[in-house]
């Protein structure tokens, strides 16, 4: 059994200490006899009329030697079907083999024993004999079949080309086989010799031996040059483009060192050295404290020993970058005036004076603190620090409604402090890293946006703006609203650590603000770091004062108009705020406004007219039919129908609340969207009316014998609290006693199962949508009595006011008498 095989020329140089000793051999005789000892051989094939070398190792393969040499010396050489297999079986080999003599044989020191033979017939085992001590068989031999055509011709070309080719390729390929090959005039000879030297598989290689005809083996042979072929030249074609970019790298690498040498002569620095030595000009030069700085200059020092083709170059440099370019020193100086301040809120912003109040107080307590803070020299650090820490602690966060100036007022507040301004949205944001940036080891890391932002403005005390808090994210990344902890909490953030600079930064210059719709997203911890300042929205008279002062000219000026080319009165204005753009603050009324200047652009540009004054009815002439109607009246003409006061994300509004009945036993329906809360409140106003059924004359079956139907209009948008209590126990009230509600009359309040009327929030903002929905008197819980504090002193003088603690008293005051009509019940 052969344990390798070697496939080499004839002759072969054995090297080892002891050397192998050669046996003498007698002529082998040419007679293929009936019976033969069969040698499986492993991973490899032998061809008639090819010599080939191999080693002998099994015990019972160097007996079937020493046996076969002391007597014919032919043996049967058949190729094994599993290389793994040490001693295979009968039905683990080939039937077809090649009958060998061997001609030479050599022992070497390690009991081995080395052959080399000579291929003779094709043989074809016909019976196994034993397998014992080694295998035996009776073999046929059976000779290929030999035809002369072009066809075998023109293989037999084929084959010498692809060889040639194949020997260009593999310099192991002696030139000698080429000669041979091409001297060779027997095809089958050719077949065997060439499948012998070539990489080929032990299957393929039988199955060009068990081919009959040689041109079938031609054939066979041709698709395995081919084969072998692509696959050389595609190994050639990726060693060559390897090389060529070794080869390139290599010429660059040897420009450099030339180019390096060149400016050493002339006295000149590479661009590498300029590049450190900048670096370290910016270092000297940031003022970054003491642990930045020592991690800045181990980065530096590793920067100078890397090539710049180096990948961690380029990482290592942009690193570098961002921590020269933060202004470590770098500070704007506060105008800490109160007057200016004053003069500034004003200019910028109409109304609001509860926030430009608290929003001088800020600046005032920041002045004096200043002023005081120089002159406590004599005490000790850690109390000064401690002012400082005070002194920059505030977050002031703005909450209300889309358009009231929250953005715009944090601008007038660097504008009155002469500090630098910027915004960042955090809109949607649910990446922790977006605030607190990616770790180095990230391909294209980056600070977070708190950093970024702060290197944008180039100052260390901006006023920063966080807009839309509370819109934040969260998700399997992290959640940005903890990460915000630090960055607002002013015993943290004086060593603001940012995961890509892993240095702390000191943000307790900066003034934060933030801003928000909603108070109730924001987490609590985030929110107990923050002083909340609720902007409610502005009454009619204000959005005209605003208008006139700040929308009109900003309008006139953006679409490309003088103004003198364009007037608006206030009754147009006005117009524009009751019928096209009912909202708590003035984003679409400065759209409004826009959309008429637009106008007049084009008739001015195509020379129509010069100059124009909109007056009230000239409104409708440019933006079409009115969008809002005064609805009240016509809604609460039917009993059953009940007008409520409602808080919402964008503001105040109105709602209808409309109970119907039908006879039936089916109990009762709320529809519209309404939340858990608001159905509860309806069970409970049921239950309320019910319970004091005799009070207003309703028969003791009339529940029994009647389904009631409670819907809220708006069935899209949901809808849920309990301030609608007092209106559905209205609209039941109205519906069953058959008396309609005042149109005149609005009204909020919880109610509970003993009929009191509750206090409820968003009063504020509740009666400026009254008074934008044209109501006359709102009806309140006593309790919420002082809220009306807040609300301007224009809508307070145009809405009665009543307050009440029982829903007795509140559907006394809000039906109407029976038989009277909507106008006489106002009038009484």
């Amino acid at each position: 059994m052969t344990d390798e095989s070697v496939r080499k020329e004839s002759t072969i140089e054995i090297k080892s200490e002891p050397k192998a000793k050669e046996e003498a051999l007698e002529e082998p005789q040419q007679q293929i006899p009936e019976e033969l000892a069969i040698l499986p051989l492993r991973g490899t094939v032998v061809f008639p009329l090819t010599a080939v070398p191999l080693n002998v190792g099994q015990e019972r393969s160097i007996r079937l030697v020493d046996d076969v040499v002391s007597a014919g010396r032919i043996i049967g050489l058949v190729a094994s079907r599993d290389a793994d297999i040490a001693e295979p079986g009968p039905d683990e080999i080939y039937t077809f083999g090649t009958a060998a003599a061997v001609h030479r044989m050599l022992r070497a020191p390690d009991g081995t024993i080395r052959l080399l033979v000579q291929g003779l017939e094709r043989i074809q085992v016909t019976e196994w004999l034993g397998e014992e001590p080694y295998l035996k068989a009776k073999v046929e031999v059976v000779p290929e079949l030999t035809e002369d055509t072009l066809e075998v011709e023109a293989l037999v070309r084929n084959v010498l080309d692809q060889f040639r080719r194949m020997t260009e390729l593999v310099p192991s390929i002696p030139g000698e086989l080429l000669t041979a090959a091409l001297s060779t005039d027997d095809p089958k000879q050719l077949v065997y010799a060439i499948t012998t030297y070539i990489r080929t598989e032990v299957e393929d290689a039988q199955d060009i031996l068990e081919l009959d005809s040689v041109t079938d083996k031609l054939r066979k042979l041709v698709g395995i040059l081919v084969t072998e072929l692509e696959v050389l030249e595609l190994g050639r074609k990726i060693q060559n483009e390897a090389q060529s970019e070794m080869e390139q790298m290599q010429r660059e690498y040897f420009l450099r060192e030339q180019m390096k040498a060149i400016q050493r002569q002339l006295g000149e620095q590479d661009e590498q050295a300029v590049e450190v030595a900048e670096f370290t000009r910016k270092i000297d030069e940031s003022g970054m404290p003491e642990e930045a700085e020592k991690e800045a200059r181990r980065e530096l020092d590793r920067l100078s020993k890397l090539p710049s083709a180096a990948a961690e170059y380029g990482v290592i440099r942009t690193y570098l970058d961002w921590l020269t370019s933060l202004p470590w020193k770098v500070s704007t100086e506060d105008k800490l005036e109160i007057d200016h301040a004053h003069q500034v809120l004003d200019e910028d912003h109409y109304g609001l004076e509860d926030i430009k109040d608290r929003i001088l107080e800020y600046l005032a307590v920041r002045k004096l603190r200043a002023d005081r803070k120089a002159e406590s020299d004599s005490e000790d650090t850690d109390q000064v620090d401690a002012i400082r820490r005070e002194r920059e602690g505030v977050i002031l966060c703005f909450v209300g409604p889309p358009g009231v100036g929250k953005t715009s007022l944090g601008q007038s507040i660097a504008r009155a402090t002469g500090r630098k301004f910027i915004r960042q949205s955090l809109g949607g944001i649910s990446d922790e890293a977006e605030i607190r940036g990616h770790r180095r080891t990230y391909i294209g890391a980056l600070p977070g946006r708190v950093v970024q932002a702060i290197r944008r403005v180039g100052s260390n005390n901006p006023v920063f703006m966080l807009d839309e808090v509370d819109k934040l994210g969260r998700d399997y990344r992290g959640d940005p609203s903890s990460a915000l902890l630090e960055v607002l909490d002013p015993e943290q953030n004086r060593e603001f650590r940012d995961h890509y600079l892993d240095v702390p930064f000191d943000l307790s210059q900066v003034m934060f603000i933030t801003t928000a719709n909603l108070l109730e997203p924001i987490p609590g911890p985030l929110r107990d770091r923050m002083e909340i300042l609720q902007l409610s929205g502005y009454t009619d008279m204000e959005k005209v004062q605003i208008a006139q002062g700040y929308l009109v000219p900003r309008q006139i000026r953006e679409n490309g108009l003088r103004t003198e080319e364009i007037e608006f009165t206030d009754d147009a204005l006005y117009r524009m705020v009751q019928d096209y753009t009912r909202e708590a603050g003035v984003r679409n009324l400065e759209r409004t406004i826009g959309s008429v200047c637009r106008k007049v652009a084009v008739k001015v540009a195509a020379g129509e007219i010069e100059s124009t004054k909109v007056d009230e009815e000239q409104v409708q002439e440019y933006l079409g039919p009115r969008k809002f109607f005064e609805e009240v009246a016509r809604r609460t003409q039917v009993p059953g129908v009940a007008t409520g006061l409602a808080w919402t994300q964008t503001g105040g509004s109105i709602l209808f609340v409309e109970a119907s009945q039908m006879p039936g036993s089916k109990g009762f329906t709320l529809t519209g969207q309404l939340g858990d809360v608001m159905q509860e409140s309806a069970q409970a106003a049921l239950t309320v009316i019910r319970s004091k059924s005799d009070k207003w004359g309703i028969a003791e079956d009339h529940f029994a014998n009647h389904d009631i139907h409670i819907h809220v209009p708006a069935g899209s948008t949901p809808k849920d609290g309990p301030s609608a209590g007092v209106t559905i126990a209205t609209a039941l009230a109205s519906l069953i006693t058959g008396r309609s509600v005042r149109s005149d009359v609005g009204m909020t309040g919880e109610i509970t199962l003993r009929g009191q009327v509750m206090p409820i929030g968003g009063v504020k903002e509740k009666v400026l949508a009254a008074h934008r929905a044209g109501l006359k008197e709102v009806i309140l819980p006593k309790r919420n009595e002082n809220d009306l504090e807040k609300v301007p002193d224009d809508v307070r003088e145009a809405i009665t006011f009543t307050f009440t603690d029982s829903i007795d008293e509140l559907i006394d005051l809000a039906l109407c008498s029976d038989g009277d009509s909507d106008e006489e019940c106002i009038d009484s």
